[in-house]
């Protein structure tokens, strides 16, 4: 747990708080303990109201709907991976035996759930001071880049231009997969032209997935 800690830059006083913030629903089951999904359900309102403050009190030149479009671009399963990643999450995880023979540790998702754990974590154990320098810490670069790019136009509305150069099309974005529980889901979206499948995308909300469908088909056609 040492190890961890030193990687996060916050020491627990209750070390059972980051066990159980790392603990994977397949490895609870089979010990028969708590997972970290209502750390998850916690961690995700805080991560959502820490950076939120943030963005308020360090980007006044910002508006409401452009907050709102960096918090969104931040606060999602990529940059989520990409913090688990950087502290290197995956060496940390307990997952269930067949979780971790199909590859579990590196997946975005669960990577990304465990992130949103640890912050709940750190707030049970330290308060909202340390679970904020936690957030901004590991996100800071990425709010200052999505903020300099917030006038940019989104992947779905790009592939839409681009698409429709020469003349009117058909572009529809479909639900092909839902799972989780409802705190927690995880979509795929299937985005087609004319009847033509270009790509699938995944995201832990409907419009994530649209756009990272949107994304991938741009990448296509590039």
């Amino acid at each position: 747990m040492q190890t961890i800690e030193e990687k996060i830059g916050y020491t627990f006083q209750n070390k059972e708080l980051l066990k159980k913030a790392l603990t994977h629903t397949s490895y609870a089951y089979e010990n028969n303990i708590e997972s970290n999904e209502k750390l998850e359900f916690l961690g995700d309102s805080i991560l959502e109201f820490v950076s939120s403050k943030y963005l308020y009190e360090n980007y006044p030149e910002l508006k409401e709907g452009e907050m709102t479009k960096v918090r969104a671009t931040v606060v999602c399963e990529k940059s989520l991976h990409k913090v688990a990643k950087m502290h290197d999450f995956s060496d940390f995880l307990y997952l269930g035996k067949s979780e971790r023979k199909m590859g579990g540790q590196e997946r975005p998702a669960i990577l990304a759930d465990s992130v949103e754990a640890v912050i709940a974590a750190i707030y049970l154990d330290g308060g909202i001071e340390q679970a904020e320098k936690f957030i901004i810490q590991s996100l800071k670069e990425d709010i200052e880049i999505a903020t300099k790019h917030v006038g940019d136009k989104d992947y779905k509305t790009v592939l839409q231009e681009k698409l429709q150069e020469h003349g009117d099309v058909k572009i529809e974005y479909e639900i092909i997969k839902e799972e989780g529980p409802d705190h927690n889901k995880s979509f795929e979206v299937q985005v087609s032209c004319n009847g033509k499948k270009l790509a699938k995308g995944k995201g832990r909300s409907k419009k994530e997935a649209q756009m990272n469908a949107a994304q991938k088909a741009l990448e296509k056609l590039k």
